[in-house]
This record gives structure tokens, C-alpha cells and sequence, in this order.
């Protein structure tokens, strides 16, 4: 009724139901599936469908891996569309969050967000809740600007004794120096070692026991411990034993320790560029072959699949007292690299 209702308003709508009649349409059915849809929209929240795509696809990763994308996508995903319908989203809106990304320097970030962007996205057409996808064409090559391939870094040999007199006197945050020192001694993937729990600590044996549904190939890994590196462990223990998880963060005790912490402590000693966290198992994996070590001890202890699916058919040992060895020589070829000598150590034979 006037005045809330101008009368250009009630012209227009008077235009619009003309136009509805003309075209055959009732217009209360239609008022009613307007209505519909905007409930449905307020439900289909870009927050809302990205749970569901996250739940959705949990059985196929791994609980940190989970948990590293709902992490990237809260943290640039959901500032500028979490509370958007999906159907208001407008691809300009996304290759603007994502440029955000890049203008900031993390242009490998800004291409991983983009593409689950896009996956939640197909998902949402899959499960019917929108008709199509606006975001099918922001393709990374073409919406960010080319990146060249980098290896993650790693040390050489040569580094070791002073990157070993870097972090002795390097003053960060304990448990993440704990952290760095047993990703060194087990080369563990960082993601194996920020999610480990003390259920997976068999002190009797010495061994951590991860199971599948937190490994990369999702099979079962089991590390032997050298004497170095279990009582690393136990000095966490003091401080981290009563809770679930071994590495918990110094911010956040319920969650893990990012590996974004681990590559700040090695930036704050001066490594950026120079080596990361995911480094140490290339530096274990060259010294340990070129020491002379068996190549498929070196790949069960880094947890590669074989890729010769005969041969894996075939070789499935877990070479465990072999590798208690040589994990026990890599400690001590560490102990002694901190004096800057090369070390050769006697072997026993297997």
C-alpha cells in the first residue's frame, strides 16, 4: 500500500505479472518458486557447499590433508564468499580473491585455492544445487601469471654442520625445534610428523606406527627409532605426553603444528630458499645413497610406492631390522657432521 509501495514500484510490478501472464506462466506459482529459490540460495552459502565438498571427499585423504584445505580455504577462500550463495558468485569475484593471493607473493597458494574453488563449484552441479558453473573457464595458466617449477629446497651435505650449528643455537619455540630435529632424524613427510600421536608410539620397540589413513599411499608405515630420535621424543613428552597429538601448535594446542611453522623457524635461521621442511628427506635420501646404502631400504624408509606394479606385486618387505640400521647410522652420521668432518662410518653387514 502507498506510501511503502511508490508507484513506480507497483507499475513495475504490474509489468512483471503482465509479462508472466503473457507468457502463459500463474504468477503465484512463480512468486512461490522465487521464493523457494532464495531459500534454497541462502542455504547453498559458499561456506555451507564447501563443507559438504570437504566431507564429501574425506575418504580419499588423509585427516591432515583435510584439515590443510578447509584451512586454505578459510583462511582465503572465506573472507570475501563464505556467507555467499553460490548462485550470486560471480567468477570476477573469485579471480579477485585469488589475485589477492598472488599480489601477496604466494602465488603457488593462490593456484591451489583456485582449483578447489573450482571443485566445490562441480560439486554443487553434481548434487544439483546450482544449474551450471560459472567458474569453468578461470583457468589457473590463465588467470595468474606463469610460475616456474621449483623443487622443494633442500641442503647438500656440505650444509649439514652448519645448518646442525644454526639450529643448536637458534631460540625458537621448543616444540618446534623438537619438530625440525626429529623430521631430520626420520625423514618422515611433514604432514606424518605434525599429525603423530602418542597412540602411535610403540616405546618397547622403538618404533612410531602410522596408520594408513594418515600416509600418503594409505598403507600402513612403520619408523624404527634411533636412540637420537626416541629421546627427542621423550623430551617432548614432558611437555606435550598428556595430550593426543606429540607436535601440538604453540598457538593453537588442539591443533597440529603447521608446516608453515616449521618453514618460519628454518626462515628465522636463515634457510629461506635454501631448504624446507620437506628437504630433510631429500638430504636423508642422498647421503644415505651415496653412503651406499640399499636403494629399496632407503624407499621403504621414505614410504615410496614401487612403481613397477610386477615387482611391487612381489616385494612388499618392510626391511624393518634393516632400516632400524641404517636410521641408527644417519643419526650418527649427523652427530658426527657437527664437528664438520666427513664421516664415514662402519656398516655391518645385513
Amino acid at each position: 500500500m502507498y506510501p511503502e509501495v511508490t508507484l513506480k514500484s507497483a507499475r513495475e510490478r504490474r509489468a512483471q505479472a503482465r509479462a508472466i501472464l503473457e507468457r502463459g506462466d500463474d504468477p503465484a506459482t512463480v512468486k512461490r518458486q522465487a521464493k523457494v529459490k532464495a531459500e534454497r540460495d541462502a542455504d547453498n552459502t559458499f561456506r555451507a557447499v564447501a563443507g559438504a565438498w570437504l566431507d564429501h571427499q574425506s575418504g580419499k585423504w588423509a585427516p591432515d590433508t583435510r584439515e590443510s584445505i578447509r584451512i586454505s580455504l578459510e583462511t582465503h577462500a572465506f573472507p570475501k564468499l563464505a556467507e555467499l550463495p553460490l548462485t550470486g558468485i560471480r567468477p570476477r569475484d573469485v579471480a579477485a580473491a585469488v589475485r589477492a593471493i598472488e599480489a601477496a607473493g604466494a602465488g603457488e597458494t593462490a593456484g591451489r585455492v583456485l582449483q578447489r574453488i573450482r571443485a566445490v563449484f562441480r560439486y554443487a552441479v553434481v548434487h544439483e544445487l546450482i544449474e551450471s558453473n560459472p567458474m569453468v573457464d578461470l583457468v589457473p595458466s590463465e588467470l595468474l601469471k606463469p610460475r616456474q617449477v621449483r623443487h622443494r629446497a633442500a641442503m647438500t651435505d656440505k650444509d649439514v654442520p652448519k645448518y646442525l650449528a644454526d639450529f643448536e643455537a637458534f631460540a625458537g619455540d621448543a616444540t618446534t625445534k623438537a619438530a625440525l630435529r626429529l623430521l631430520m632424524l626420520t625423514a618422515l613427510r611433514p604432514g606424518e610428523l605434525r599429525g603423530l600421536r602418542w597412540a602411535e608410539l610403540d616405546s618397547d620397540a622403538a618404533e612410531i606406527r602410522i596408520p594408513g589413513e594418515r600416509m600418503k599411499m594409505k598403507a600402513p608405515h612403520v619408523v624404527p627409532l634411533s636412540r637420537q630420535a626416541f629421546a627427542v621424543i621423550e623430551g617432548v613428552g614432558k611437555v606435550s605426553g598428556g595430550r593426543e597429538l606429540v607436535f601440538p601448535s604453540p598457538y593453537y594446542p588442539g591443533q597440529m603444528l603447521s608446516e608453515n611453522t616449521l618453514n618460519s623457524a628454518l626462515a628465522a635461521m636463515g634457510y629461506k630458499g635454501k631448504h624446507s621442511a620437506h628437504g630433510f628427506r631429500s638430504l636423508f635420501s642422498t647421503i644415505a645413497n651415496e653412503a651406499g646404502h640399499d636403494a629399496d631400504v632407503i624407499e621403504r624408509q621414505l614410504a615410496h610406492k614401487e612403481r613397477n606394479e610386477v615387482r611391487a606385486a612381489y616385494h612388499r618387505s618392510e626391511y624393518l631390522a634393516e632400516r632400524a640400521e641404517l636410521m641408527q647410522w644417519w643419526a650418527d652420521y649427523l652427530d658426527g657432521r657437527k664437528g664438520g668432518k666427513v664421516v664415514k662410518l662402519p656398516r655391518r653387514a645385513a
